[in-house]
Order: structure tokens, then sequence, then C-alpha cells
């Protein structure tokens, strides 16, 4: 989407066109807030954070669920030129304690009485030198209760006191100014912190918000947490389409199911499993009659089917991308396509300026529409500024003609759109050709004793050759050798798994919107299996 002159080129000098408006803008947990509320509080939270030394480049932990007082701070960031860095709610000690240390935040939003995540004692079992950085906490509270004089050690200071300040008169933002920074789900090593400007955010928020259809007159459901892109960049095109936003700060699928009843919701988007799970909450056979589009993520193997399992009910669910980098809901499948090809991953990009493209990773050759390869992005209105203060990291991460390298294995289509498979360090090259795990997983899960499949490539004497991981249905024996000579009917026998192992659950590391399953723990099991001949 092509900005109009005049249009606001950064998060605040848009939030202040609403600053006279008495609209409701978000409903949160039956609170309703309009636009002139959420500009004052942002406002009042940025003069508190300035009191509190906060200036332009100083990053500000925001360790919340979903609550207006997110947004309210992340906003108050914006107007100071300061970096929120979003912290997940899943995140324990080492992880949060790694984050707060590497982004040199020196002051942490976080809410101490929220009865679900013990946030100040997570604090407390931090590293010796992860909170070194650390000059004070924001304790936001519901129950009015002043906080603590310190918390793991830190001054402490009421949400409601900042947000209580006069209003804060300087806008210190430019379109370019770093405001946010997420970080990429590692398992590994160390997550790097995917580092976005002003400019980014609001304009991939309206190319997002065109491209699923939102508008004034309609209302969307924030299923997936602000911590992560994919809620974050969900709750802003909404906001800057003036869409009523609702949210809560638990997922509950029974509330949620309840809220979409409520607010007559239009919109939502969410993880397959998640969609799955607002299904299962109704035992109606139409159960949502408002709902126009469920935009949902391919997260879980086990829930593959959910778009057609959703048609059947009356719930149009259409596949999407996103990523750390090119922010979420990057791409959408066409809502009008039949179930097996709107259910996919991927879809035409939001933004009509970005470009895809297809690499064969051995001969670098760009590869031709249909043939996998890495998927590469030219993305001016959603791509990252950096992975933050990791420059070679950076240079890395992008082509010499500066496009993004993803990591992820797909294939363009002829209508300038693309469909993702696997990530490329979870694909196989198995007798010569390049294998997406999900094309045997889905292959493996057709079998009636599989509940849900995980493949990964094993080393053997020959070869690398694909191994599963099942969970099964029931408590009847597992008969494996059924499960293979199953496969061995349906697929070419390179792509046939040399075991089909039952487990009683994958080993998995949280992420913002679910737990991911740790293939890379997987395929030690199955080089250790297969080295010492254990079952």
């Amino acid at each position: 989407m092509t900005d109009t002159p005049g249009t606001p080129s950064t998060l605040t000098a848009w939030l202040a066109t609403h600053a006279d408006s008495h609209a409701t803008c978000i409903h949160d947990a039956g609170v309703a807030v309009d636009w002139s509320q959420l500009v004052r509080r942002s406002r009042g939270m940025a003069a508190g954070l300035a009191s509190m030394g906060v200036r332009y480049g100083d990053r500000v932990g925001l360790w919340l669920p979903n609550r207006t007082a997110w947004l309210v701070s992340f906003f108050a960031c914006a107007q100071l030129g300061a970096i929120a860095v979003s912290i997940n709610t899943r995140y324990r000690s080492a992880e949060v304690g790694d984050l707060l240390r590497r982004s040199g935040a020196s002051v942490l939003v976080c809410w101490p009485g929220f009865k679900a995540i013990d946030f100040a004692g997570i604090l407390a079992q931090c590293g010796e030198h992860d909170l070194e950085h650390l000059q004070a906490i924001v304790a936001y509270s519901e129950d009015g209760a002043a906080p603590p004089a310190t918390i793991a050690g830190k001054r402490a200071v009421s949400y409601a006191s900042l947000t209580g300040h006069e209003p804060h008169g300087t806008d210190h933002a430019t379109a370019q100014s770093p405001c946010i920074m997420f970080t990429t789900s590692g398992t590994t090593k160390a997550p790097k912190m995917v580092l976005h400007k002003h400019a980014n955010v609001l304009g991939h928020a309206r190319n997002a918000a065109r491209q699923y259809g939102l508008g004034q007159d309609k209302r969307f459901l924030l299923v997936p947490p602000f911590c992560g892109v994919f809620g974050m960049c969900s709750a802003m095109a909404a906001l800057v389409s003036d869409s009523l936003l609702v949210l809560d700060a638990v997922w509950e699928p029974a509330r949620f199911a309840d809220l979409i009843d409520e607010h007559k919701i239009t919109h939502v988007v969410s993880s397959n499993e998640a969609l799955g799970q607002l299904l299962a909450a109704r035992s109606a056979q139409h159960p949502f009659p408002s709902l126009e589009l469920v935009g949902q993520a391919n997260l879980n193997p086990a829930h593959a089917d959910i778009t057609e399992r959703a048609d059947a009910r009356g719930i149009r669910a259409a596949g999407l991308y996103g990523s750390s980098e090119v922010q979420a809901i990057f791409s959408l499948c066409d809502p009008k396509a039949p179930p097996d090809i709107r259910g996919r991953a991927g879809g035409v990009p939001a933004s009509a300026v970005a470009q895809v493209r297809a690499r064969d990773t051995e001969t670098q050759a760009l590869c031709a529409h249909g043939e996998p390869g890495e998927l590469e992005f030219l993305a001016p209105q959603s791509c990252f500024v950096e992975y933050f203060r990791n420059p070679q990291a950076t240079a890395e991460a992008f082509t010499g003609d500066g496009w993004f390298r993803s990591g992820d294995l797909g294939f363009t289509e002829p209508d300038g759109g693309f469909i993702y498979l696997a990530r490329m360090g979870d694909t196989l090259r198995l007798g010569g050709f390049l294998v997406s795990p999900a094309e045997i997983e889905a292959v493996v899960q057709e079998h009636p004793q599989v509940e849900s499949c995980q493949v990964v490539g094993a080393r053997t004497a020959e070869a690398v050759k694909p191994f599963a991981f099942v969970l099964t249905r029931d408590s009847t024996p597992f008969d494996e050798a059924a499960v293979i000579a199953y496969v061995g009917s349906r697929l070419a026998r390179y792509k046939v798994p040399v075991r089909v192992v039952a487990v009683d659950e994958f080993p998995t590391t949280p992420s913002a919107n679910g737990s991911k399953v740790q293939k890379t723990k997987l395929r030690d099991m199955a080089d250790a299996m297969l080295a010492g001949g254990t079952n």
C-alpha cells in the first residue's frame, strides 16, 4: 500500500490522529477503551518513562499478557524513540535473563500479581549478571495495590503512577526510528533479536488490514499473544483499520468462543491448533455465523486438516505466512480458493511491492515456479532493520542484491505468491531429491494408529534416511511394520521411514504462539537408536 501525501509515517503520528475520538477501539476482558483514552494513557506513560531516564534508543522490556497495558507501553516507547523489547510470557529465568542482558533493557514492564505466571519469582531466579542493566521495574496491577518497593532487587514503580503523568508533549520518533524487537525461535543457541522501525510496522499493518478486508465495521478477536510478532502484527492491522480489537489475557477456548458470539467477531487469526480448539468448544454444526475469515498458521501437524474441518462447519479459514524478520501475516492464501489450496501455508504477500523467489541451495540457481528451494524475500515495507548488535548475522541474512534469506523451504507460483513447506534445516536430501518432511508426515498420519507425526533425517552407514516419531491414537499395541508398509504403498521408496517409533510426547521448546517441536533433539534420538539398534 503506497501512502498518500500527508499520511502519518510513524506510529505516534498515526495514533495522534485519533486523540479526539471517543469511539471504542479495544474491548479488553469486559472493559471498553476508546481512542482518546489509549492516546492519553500512552502519552502519560511516555512522560513517566522519560522521568525515569528513558531516552531515544533506550530499550524497555514488555513482559505482559494480552492487556491494553501492552499497547499503551508500546506506544509510549514509540513516542520517546525508545525500543520495546517484546518478551515471551512463556519464558522462564534463563531465557528472560538472557534477553534482558543482551538487549540492555533499563526498564521492564510486567504484572507481578498475575495469577498465571510468577513474574517476580522468575526474575529472582535470573543469573547474577542478567539484570545488571535493569534500573527499574514498572509493575502493572488491576487491583489497585501498590507494588513493593523493590522486585528482584530493582526499584519498582506502579504502572498507574506512570500513565497518570501529564501527557508527554514531544514526539521523538521518525519513520526510520527503531521501535520494537522480537526474538527468533532459537532452540540450540541464543535467539537473535530482530529489530523493526516505525515505517515498516505501520506500513505492514496497513497492507495486512487491506488484504484481510478489515475496516470500521469489522470486529477482530486477537488469539496469539502480543509478545510474538504474530500477535502484535494482528493487533496493529485491526487498529490501523479502525476495526474493534477484542482481547483477553489468558487463552481459554470456551471463553474465546463466547467472545466471538458476544461481539459478533468477523475476523480471527490463530494457529491451526487454536482454531481446532475453538471448533471443539462448540457443538453446533455452524457455530460462528458472524465469522468471515480466519487466517490460520500451520504450526501443529496434528491439525493439518483444519481448513477442511472448519469448512465443513461453515468457517472459511485460509493459510498464511510470517516470520520475525518480515513480520507476521506477511501473506495470505486466496480465501476464495478450494480448502486444499487455501489451507496451505504461504499465499500472496500483503504488500504490492513485495517479491518472492526460491533458490537451489546447492547450485545457487533460481528455481522455476513450483520447484522447491530456499525462499528469499524483497520486502521493503515489512522487512527488519537488523539483528540487534549482531552485524555478522545481519549481513549473512541478506543476498548481495538485498533479498532476505528466510531459511525456509518453499516454491513460488505464477501469481506472485508462494507456498511454504518447511524450515531448510528440517528438509531432507533423499535419493538425490530435496524432500519436505511434512510430505512424509502427512502420509504417516493417515494411518489409523497415528495421531501425529514428526519426521527427521537420521544418519545410516549408507545415507541419510527418513525416521518418524509418532504419537498414537489409543493404547492398542503399536504396529510399526504395518505403518511402514502403509507408507511404502503410498510413497516412493526413498521417502519411506527407516523406522517409525511411538513416543509419549515430542520434545518441545516454548514460543510466543505455542510450543514448537525440537527437531534437533529428535534427530539426536534417531541417530542414537540407529547406532545402537534400539527400539
